[in-house]
């Protein structure tokens, strides 16, 4: 699957059909693991762990496990379709698309994208698997740990700085400028706009990498 393409609809949902029966029992999981725990207070943001799980030319599934509070700042995907499946816990997802640029307010600041809010809500497990587009279905998104989490991603085709798809951080702002674009016809303002400012990765981002020792994956 190269970059930008997305799977036909029926792909779609055999992928997600498959991934909505899956259960943290089919990986071990449960909140009582190390990783899922502090021995003390933490200051800032909880170290994350995560598992690469599979991974080829055409695409990789990653599982993340986020202690309580822990956050995975605003990122995007970038000419990815990414199935996302939170398999334990609650936590908080916000996610955002870009606007069509041939509708964006030309005084916008070059550094600044600007975007509209897709997803802002608390998810529990077993829920739904969120599908996300290279341009639709909330490509920015950032996850915030309520309780201890662990989400299985499976993305397509995976990151790559060779092939210009690496990760990019983003700061999001509400939009106050409204032009006509985005009043609607009663004269109403779009509330979910905002402008995303590219940054360099958190400081306060901590990610360690970790075997994983489930079920393997066989090639066939």
């Amino acid at each position: 699957m190269g970059p930008g393409t997305v799977p036909p609809p029926k792909d779609v949902g055999t992928m997600r059909s498959y991934l909505d029966k899956m259960r943290p029992e089919d990986f071990g999981l449960s909140a009582d693991l190390e990783f899922f725990k502090t021995s003390s207070p933490v200051n800032g943001n909880p170290t994350i762990a995560y598992a690469t799980i599979y991974s080829c030319d055409n695409f990789s599934m990653c599982m993340f496990f986020l202690p309580p509070t822990a956050v995975i700042p605003l990122h995007n995907h970038p000419g990815m379709t990414v199935f996302s499946k939170l398999l334990l816990g609650t936590m908080h997802i916000t996610s955002y698309d870009f606007v069509d640029p041939s509708i964006s307010d030309e005084a916008t600041p070059s550094n600044f994208k600007l975007a509209r809010l897709v997803v802002d809500s608390d998810f529990t497990a077993p829920c739904k698997t969120c599908t996300l587009y290279p341009a639709s279905g909330g490509n920015m998104h950032t996850f915030r740990a309520i309780t201890p989490c662990a989400v299985l991603d499976v993305l397509g085709p995976p990151y790559s700085k060779e092939d210009d798809r690496d990760c990019t951080y983003y700061r999001a702002s509400p939009y106050s400028r409204i032009s006509d674009e985005f009043v609607d016809r009663d004269g109403e303002r779009d509330n979910d706009l905002y402008l995303l400012e590219e940054i360099e990765v958190p400081q306060e981002l901590k990610m360690v990498g970790v075997e994983y020792l489930g079920p393997q994956i066989i090639d066939i």
